[in-house]
């Protein structure tokens, strides 16, 4: 995942820019790019977009089709599923190796962001559970924890963005807040006691529930136009 630190030319801020203004949805799924609007609106010149665009049909927020042109990635309920099932067992490994190899400072900062994310009042009162990208998403830290290059390329690099649209536009409210925040916990307190397997088994039982959750949103939203 690029940070803001590496932010060094013109078409790294407008790919960041943009790229959180889809997670976000402020660029709303599945909408068409012009490119003249977006090159205007972020003041660049249609090479320097076209850059950005790239990266970003790289981490599979856009899609490009042949006489058709650009669109924001539509989130759907297959896309779902798919997605979390590749990142439940992609997770799951990274948890695995975290418990091998993550250090006890690292694993003590992934408590204390735990703390940090419990200080939130949302969160305390169960009404949403929104993280910040890279250091202080909890899934970023374990991942990072691995220590396996590979493994974070696909997870941090060329999936993150797309997950994370999902756990920000259909995100978590209500009684699987306070779940998901006792379900990290337990996968922090798991890699702390070097026990992999129970580690990835839990992550991969987190992961099903939150796809379960969003899923379920999607039914919700299914039902509500069909009433």
């Amino acid at each position: 995942m690029d940070s803001e630190n590496q932010i060094k030319t013109a078409s790294d801020k407008v790919y960041v820019d943009i790229r959180q203004a889809i997670v976000e949805g402020e660029i709303p799924q599945g909408s068409k790019i012009s490119e003249p609007e977006l090159a205007k609106r972020y003041g660049v010149s249609r090479a320097t977009l076209r850059e950005a665009l790239n990266r970003l049909e790289s981490c599979h927020l856009v899609e490009r089709k042949a006489n058709v042109g650009s669109r924001v990635v539509a989130l759907t309920e297959t896309k779902l599923k798919e997605i979390f099932q590749v990142r439940a067992s992609l997770e799951g490994l990274a948890c695995r190796l975290a418990a091998q190899n993550m250090p006890d400072d690292e694993i003590a900062q992934v408590k204390a962001l735990l703390d940090l994310h419990l200080a939130n009042q949302r969160v305390k009162q169960g009404e949403s559970y929104y993280q910040e990208e890279g250091d202080l998403d909890f899934h970023y830290r374990i991942i990072k924890g691995s220590k396996n290059s590979h493994l974070i390329h696909l997870l941090c690099n060329e999936l993150y963005q797309l997950i994370r649209m999902y756990r920000v536009q259909m995100g978590m409210n209500g009684p699987r807040v306070s779940r998901a925040f006792d379900e990290h916990l337990a996968i922090i307190n798991a890699i702390a006691a070097k026990d992999g397997e129970l580690a990835e088994l839990l992550m991969k039982r987190h992961i099903a529930s939150s796809g379960a959750n969003i899923e379920n949103k999607f039914k919700a939203a299914a039902d509500a136009v069909n009433q």
